[in-house]
């Protein structure tokens, strides 16, 4: 593995590492390169503010998903619980767990709370806010429901995922320490969004990463991927790209000055 330089900052996630990249004009991977596939009504049927922030929201959606497709509660929400636990607020978090039900009223304002702990696991205590301070009100509540409701039928139609929250153990490097993705379905990595945009480059740069640690973790599965796919179910549109159309230079720069495996 090469060194990276003196001046890099180490240990850092997927995203952080994202953050520190001056990608190529269009990105590593342009996101028009992607086919989109609208799948039914979007954004316009859903309510134009929520009063908790889009992190939230969109880790809310991910999780009740997984939760909703078969994933356990504390699977689905096992990010949260290890941040409740570096709070030491683990009492609290397992009674907000118990009152996750399904997509209800009560259970989206719970599930939005539990994943407010995910900060304090991903960043640290300094980054981290009382979680009794975030209450989804009714209409943030309702777009989680019906994005979640998206999203099961979303796996409709690409099929039954294999895999989901999972790390990247294996694949780590003095790059990058820390990641985790969303979901695998038999031949497709997915990553779910829920902005108002379309994919943007620091998307697309975010699959080719967890696609190329993804091969070299502990996760077999991997070696089945032969799409990558960015699927966002506030705009009820998923976007995909075969990965035997990827350019083998791009694939190769990442993983050198990106993710920092070296050639």
């Amino acid at each position: 593995m090469t060194k990276p330089p003196i001046n890099l900052p180490l240990h850092k996630s997927v995203t952080a590492r994202i953050s520190d990249i001056s990608q190529p004009r269009g990105g590593y991977l342009n996101p028009k390169a992607l086919e989109a596939v609208c799948l039914g009504d979007g954004i316009e049927t859903l309510f134009p503010d929520e009063n908790v922030h889009a992190n939230i929201v969109g880790m809310a959606v991910d999780y009740l998903t997984r939760f909703m497709t078969g994933s356990s509660l504390e699977d689905a929400f096992k990010i949260s619980i290890l941040g409740a636990e570096k709070a030491q607020q683990l009492s609290n978090a397992e009674e907000l767990l118990r009152k996750v039900t399904g997509i209800d009223y009560e259970s989206i304002v719970c599930a939005c709370k539990l994943v407010g702990y995910d900060s304090v696991h991903r960043a640290g205590m300094a980054y981290f806010r009382p979680v009794d301070d975030i209450v989804a009100d009714e209409q943030t509540a309702k777009n989680i429901a019906e994005m979640v409701k998206r999203s099961m039928s979303f796996f409709d139609v690409v099929g039954e995922k294999t895999l989901d929250g999972f790390d990247l153990k294996g694949a780590y490097t003095d790059y990058v320490s820390a990641g985790d993705g969303d979901f695998l379905t038999k031949d497709t990595l997915w990553d779910f969004k829920v902005s108002k945009s379309k994919p943007a480059v620091r998307d697309t740069l975010q699959l080719l990463m967890y696609w190329q640690m993804g091969l070299r973790s502990i996760h077999a599965e991997f070696s089945d991927v032969e799409k990558l796919g960015i699927f966002n179910p506030r705009l009820n549109t998923m976007y995909t790209i075969k990965t035997e159309l990827i350019d083998s230079f791009v694939i190769d720069e990442v993983c050198d000055k990106v993710i920092g495996y070296g050639f």
